[in-house]
């Protein structure tokens, strides 16, 4: 579990062009970044919950189905109805609250989430900008329309939701070392900041 300071991120086939106003990202120091996994463009920021699962899994389908079933269960425990589509996206009613995206290695699979429980609609509505036949697909005419924030659905804070979270999915805590950390930034400077 974890999160980003204001982003935009774009899965590995989407071409940013069709998918992110970059004036508008640049004006409002919204980083963009381009993910290896696949996947639809997502905008991020302190008020979301990115979930990561880390799987000895081989099977794309399955590692993403089991990483939907364990969100489900986390919200169901907090009396939220979702349901997981044939998208591979978290809904409450017809509404997205996330998407997944897997990013498969060998013999591992990296399947994340962001989890929408708030968050600046402002700069989600203006930063993302997906082509009208993606957006008309879906049977909405914008982005907005399209999702729910788990805040309107759950009494709880942030930190209380990531608290719930953690007891519920976590069996422990692993403290990163020096060289943990370094090999981390090694590894950042692969990715693409646009």
């Amino acid at each position: 579990m974890w999160q980003v300071k204001p982003s935009v991120i774009f899965g590995r086939n989407q071409f940013i062009g069709n998918e992110v106003d970059l004036d508008y990202c640049r004006q409002h120091g919204i980083e963009v970044f381009h993910r290896k996994s696949g996947g639809g463009c997502v905008y991020a920021d302190q008020d979301n919950l990115m979930l990561s699962l880390i799987t000895r899994e081989e099977n794309v389908k399955f590692a993403l189905n089991q990483f939907m079933n364990l969100v489900i269960l986390v919200l169901r425990k907090l009396g939220v109805e979702a349901v997981g589509s044939s998208h591979n996206d978290i809904m409450i009613g017809d509404k997205k609250v996330s998407g997944t995206a897997c990013y498969k290695l060998d013999g591992h699979c990296i399947v994340h989430g962001t989890l929408l429980y708030d968050t600046n609609m402002e700069h989600m509505t203006h930063a993302i900008t997906p082509p009208q036949e993606k957006l008309q697909k879906n049977g909405v005419q914008s982005v907005r329309q399209r999702i729910c924030l788990l805040k309107d659905y759950i009494p709880y804070s942030l930190e209380e939701l990531r608290s719930f979270i953690r007891s519920q999915l976590c069996e422990g805590e692993l403290m990163l070392t020096d060289a943990d950390i370094q090999g981390i930034e090694e590894l950042e400077q692969k990715y693409e900041i646009l």
